[in-house]
């Protein structure tokens, strides 16, 4: 890889550091593989903490639980949200405190709430009776938010299906645990990932604001608002600086809330999307017949092996190339495993150097939240990602 891939650093719309991409050009990788640096996250959890002020920050162990991760984090002063067993596991291995994790997967085994409760984790999430009865069970006396089901948002990936649960039931379900002998303390919610910018938090925190003023008026004591995720990465549409979007979250919460004893944050994306960079390389680029409109280029990586956000073509990334000083044309873009399904973007035809050939390498951009953890462990006998952490 030539200058022209380091040179990209400069670049004003790329968040990419210099760091990273000096590393990834001075290395010859074997096989993709997914590149962090650790300086980037540690800049980011300190423009989040200053914008979110007061709210405590649970890194979303799910985007990427890479040990170096979550010992600079632990480091930092960072709580943790941890999604099973093994990202509780993870987050103890890192140095952090059972006080410092939650448990906020609302599916959660048996066996694991068991664990948590008996390392000292008080603090879970749930929106079914079901749930509260295994937190009954398992873990009495813990602490419980209650996640609501918010209307469609201005994500760009909104999750108002699998999880959570309807105003009215949440009210419910909070008498539930009480008479259960849990303690509902508040409210959680996502806003969606990848919420570009912090107006679109609006309409998201006055529907949850008429559920937890709801909940005060049904006599419920309401200490703990959990605003989730939906923190922003850049992927080529401008987003704000961190602590300004963060900062501005907490005024539209403040407007809706008035005062709220505690605020929980679980940014993900937001905090180690920017900090990563696949270096990758074509494998082959090629006409389906002679007169085709768009160039097919596949790379060694794909759907299967680290890219899975890129299903349904929601999450663009970026790619570069020590061509980008060429002309460039449309191609679609594909993995490289037998299925028919590793596409990556045909929609939207990406643009790319024309003179791209197999061999040549590529950087995929902000890549590093969801896509060591969505690798596949061997399908077609591909190896998982590789993860440097520099």
């Amino acid at each position: 890889m030539n200058a022209h891939v380091a040179g990209l650093a400069a670049r004003a719309d790329s968040p990419t550091s210099s760091r990273l991409l000096r590393h990834i050009e001075q290395t010859r990788f074997e096989r993709p593989t997914l590149v962090v640096d650790l300086e980037a996250v540690a800049r980011k959890y300190a423009a989040l903490a200053q914008g979110l002020g007061r709210a405590r920050i649970h890194y979303a162990v799910k985007a990427n639980p890479a040990p170096e991760i979550l010992e600079e984090l632990v480091r930092l002063g960072s709580n943790f949200d941890a999604a099973s067993r093994g990202e509780i596991e993870m987050c103890l291995a890192a140095g952090a405190q059972p006080h410092q994790i939650t448990f906020g997967n609302t599916i959660k085994r048996p066996a694991d709430i068991a664990f948590a409760h008996d390392l000292g984790i008080t603090h879970f999430a749930a929106d079914a009776e079901e749930e509260l009865d295994k937190l009954a069970e398992h873990a009495p006396g813990a602490e419980v938010c209650l996640r609501l089901i918010v209307e469609s948002t201005e994500a760009d990936w909104p999750l108002n299906r699998k999880f959570g649960c309807t105003p009215a039931k949440a009210l419910k379900l909070m008498d539930y645990a009480k008479a259960h002998g849990l303690r509902p303390v508040g409210l959680s919610f996502h806003v969606g990932s990848q919420t570009r910018e912090a107006r679109m938090w609006e309409g998201t925190l006055a529907q949850v604001a008429e559920t937890w003023k709801a909940a005060q008026a049904a006599g419920h004591e309401m200490t703990l608002l959990n605003i989730g995720g939906g923190f922003p990465a850049f992927y080529g549409d401008k987003i704000d600086a961190p602590d300004d979007y963060a900062n501005a979250v907490m005024a539209l919460i403040h407007r809706h809330f008035g005062e709220v004893p505690q605020i929980m944050a679980e940014p993900g994306r937001g905090l180690v999307a920017e900090a990563g960079a696949i270096a990758a390389e074509v494998l082959l680029v090629s006409r389906k017949h002679d007169n085709d409109l768009h160039r097919w280029v596949y790379l060694d990586i794909g759907m299967f092996s680290g890219l899975a956000e890129a299903m349904g073509e929601a999450i663009r990334y970026r790619i570069t190339t020590d061509r980008d000083h060429e002309a460039t044309g449309s191609c679609i873009l594909a993995g490289p495993s037998c299925d028919s399904a590793d596409v990556l973007y045909e929609r939207q035809p990406y643009q790319l150097p024309l003179g791209l050939k197999a061999g040549d390498r590529v950087v995929i951009h902000s890549c590093g939240a969801y896509t060591s953890t969505y690798a596949s462990v061997g399908f077609n006998g591909i190896p998982p990602l590789d993860v440097v952490v520099i």
